[in-house]
């Protein structure tokens, strides 16, 4: 998930404001638990920064469960955020903001703001469950109402598939859910033919700071026919270039000759975001990211959606992906290596399966040793 924090402090007798993000390097800390029944429930702590914290505390309520209070320490006094300020360590807290069904993962795009005092903090891109019964996100998920398509939203007539929400204390702007990309098909020829061969669904999702020191969150879908791609590359590295309108998203693959497997390295993301933003222009990249990775050969295949973290400002997020890159015979994918969240998702209809056969047998002996006993308890004449 995308948390963005907006802080009002004192500096120097005048009012400030600290605008940040929650950082990829955030931890999960020690007092975070999964909870022991009904004496304690599931907590999640992230501890950031100069001694600052995000607590998320779940409670379960009938057929759901629910963010029952959201907790945030910041310490005032760590200067890279907060110039001139020693006020020391400040608590806000919140109730209520995240509900979902048991058995089902919390999904959310869209940017939801939450409003304490002094602080406002802004979700988006949000996934997460408790009260996990297997370890892995369930198949099944609970979207929130702002990804929800409005019934007075008007549906945009422009190519570009875009949600910028603005967070108000007024009656909420309805806005269109941005819906899963479509599909496109992206190749790059080298000197020796084919070296990248790509199907995908490509989502770029922005958190940005306003004018109005307000949070705003940017979901562009690429249009497959709109989309031009190019690239290079050599024995040991591939480019795939992928340009959207005014959004240029670009792929890095390398090569590791001793395993024999190649994966995504790095993203680079660079694009102009709406006329609101302090800052229109964006750039952001990750050159340490190991991704998308299958035996030389191989391609790699997944039909759920993947999150790609570039910074804690953008995400890039694909849709049934399937990639090869180097030894791509003409134009067509090599044998397939499934990514670990559709092998999940395929293990749980069979072990329910399984688990079904095995009390269908149960039940079946059971009336077997019943019918015997009953003939049991007959003499014949």
């Amino acid at each position: 998930m995308t948390v963005a924090f907006s802080v009002e402090y004192k500096s120097n007798g005048q009012k400030e404001f600290a605008h940040f993000f929650l950082p990829q390097n955030a931890t999960v800390g020690p007092q975070s638990s999964c909870g022991k029944g009904n004496t304690s429930h599931p907590l999640l702590v992230l501890d950031f920064g100069a001694g600052h914290s995000l607590s998320l505390n779940f409670s379960e309520h009938a057929d759901k469960y629910e963010v029952e209070e959201l907790v945030f320490h910041y310490n005032l006094s760590d200067a890279t955020l907060f110039h001139n300020s020693t006020a020391g360590v400040k608590r806000v807290s919140h109730k209520t903001i995240i509900q979902a069904y048991m058995g089902t993962k919390y999904r959310c795009i869209s940017s939801k703001q939450v409003n304490m005092k002094n602080v406002n903090v802004t979700f988006s891109n949000v996934t997460l469950e408790a009260y996990l019964t297997n370890g892995t996100f369930s198949i099944n998920k609970t979207e929130c109402a702002d990804d929800m398509v409005s019934t007075t939203a008007v549906v945009p007539t422009t190519p570009k598939q875009t949600t910028s929400q603005v967070p108000t204390t007024t009656s909420p702007v309805p806005t269109v859910s941005p819906s899963s990309p479509a599909v496109g098909k992206y190749n790059v020829t080298g000197p020796n033919g084919t070296c990248v061969l790509a199907y995908m669904g490509l989502q770029l999702n922005i958190t940005y700071p306003k004018k109005d020191e307000k949070m705003g969150l940017d979901v562009l879908n690429f249009i497959p026919h709109n989309t031009t791609s190019s690239g290079s590359c050599n024995n040991t590295s591939a480019i795939l270039n992928l340009t959207f309108e005014k959004t240029r998203v670009i792929f890095h693959f390398v090569l590791n000759a001793t395993a024999e497997k190649f994966f995504l390295q790095g993203v680079n993301v660079s694009t102009t975001l709406p006329s609101e933003a302090k800052d229109p222009r964006f750039e952001a990249s990750n050159n340490s990211m190991s991704e998308l990775r299958a035996t030389v050969g191989n391609s790699y295949k997944c039909s759920a959606e993947e999150n790609l973290q570039v910074t804690d400002k953008a995400l890039v997020n694909v849709f049934n992906v399937q990639i090869q890159v180097f030894k791509i015979d003409g134009d067509k994918f090599g044998a397939v290596e499934e990514c670990q969240l559709d092998e999940n998702n395929m293990l749980i209809p069979i072990i329910v399966g399984a688990a079904l056969a095995g009390l269908v047998l149960i039940v079946l002996i059971a009336y077997l040793i019943g019918r015997k006993r009953s003939h049991a308890g007959y003499q014949t004449i």
